[in-house]
């Protein structure tokens, strides 16, 4: 048994309005048909098909303000209502409250200690690690769990070798923007390949892309758009190829964002969850909120 997590920062179920709303606009087939053919809105109710079950999920867990990365990361990661015990929604980057939460409790400490294995996909940038190691920078929550585990955190090696996925899939922003012009390009069909590949070799997997948040609060509109069809594609190849008795596939958020570009705010909105596998009822039992996905690793992963 394996399980990936795909996690799309920043997205949320927003109003059925073209004007402010990617969602509503975005040519995504295989989104609408893991929700029973309907668009990724606010109306939009859990909904179960022959391979999926789509989850409107709480992000504010009785906790007053617009959720934030640090803490919703945390939650993913921990299970634990992490908000309600630091007394606030806190973000981008986590205090060291929240630290010290997920050198507590969280999900790749607990595989390991079970004897599994768990991987964070991405690749990171040489900046990325100098930053770090200079103090200028904090790891987000989602990639201080790891640390904590004692997972490596990939870099431009391990993406050059194929061992690491860049956040926007085809790796074109590794030659545009970070100075690498001979970094591996890949199709969305080749992305998907290569996820599922990497997501074989571990127990648990984690692949997350940041580009989704960065849209909502800069836009603009057209490339919300753009990036929702072309994860579209990724998964329709990564479904075609997919060990669907044997593997599960989890995407989810920390908040909303990207589905309201009326404002450059995070939004107070549930956000989707999409559980797709055989075993995808254990997962998804009484799942109401991002405290269930840990959970619903573990469950499935390290059963008592």
């Amino acid at each position: 048994m394996h399980i990936l997590l795909i996690f799309l920062d920043g997205i949320g179920l927003g109003a059925d309005d073209a004007a402010i709303n990617p969602f509503a606009v975005a040519n995504t087939p295989t989104l609408h048909a893991l929700a029973g053919g309907q668009r990724w809105l606010r109306s939009t109710p859990r909904t179960e098909t022959d391979r999926a079950i789509f989850i409107p999920t709480d992000p504010r867990l009785g906790v007053a303000g617009r959720p934030q990365s640090a803490s919703g990361q945390a939650v993913i990661m921990s299970g634990r209502n992490v908000p309600q015990e630091i007394g606030e929604h806190y973000g981008p980057r986590p205090t060291a409250a929240i630290r010290t939460i997920l050198d507590e409790t969280n999900v790749y400490k607990a595989l390991v200690a079970q004897g599994k294995s768990g991987a964070l996909l991405d690749a990171y940038p040489p900046d990325f690690f100098r930053a770090v190691e200079r103090g200028k920078r904090l790891l987000s929550s989602l990639q201080y769990a790891a640390f904590s585990a004692g997972v490596p955190i990939r870099g431009v090696d391990d993406y050059v070798a194929g061992r690491a996925l860049s956040p926007d899939f085809t790796g074109e922003g590794w030659r545009t923007f970070l100075g690498f012009p001979d970094a591996p390009a890949y199709s969305a069909s080749q992305a998907a390949a290569l996820m599922a590949e990497l997501a074989r070799q571990h127990h648990f997997s984690m692949f997350s892309t940041w580009i989704t948040d960065e849209i909502g609060h800069r836009g603009p509109f057209e490339r919300g758009v753009g990036y929702l069809e072309l994860f579209d594609q990724v998964m329709a190849a990564l479904l075609d190829c997919w060990d669907y008795d044997n593997g599960l596939i989890v995407i989810t958020s920390d908040h909303g964002n990207m589905e309201d570009l009326s404002i450059r705010q995070h939004t107070e909105n549930d956000v989707p969850t999409v559980v797709i596998g055989a075993r995808r009822h254990e997962f998804a039992q009484e799942f109401t909120s991002l405290q269930h996905i840990t959970p619903g690793i573990l469950r499935l992963l390290t059963p008592s």
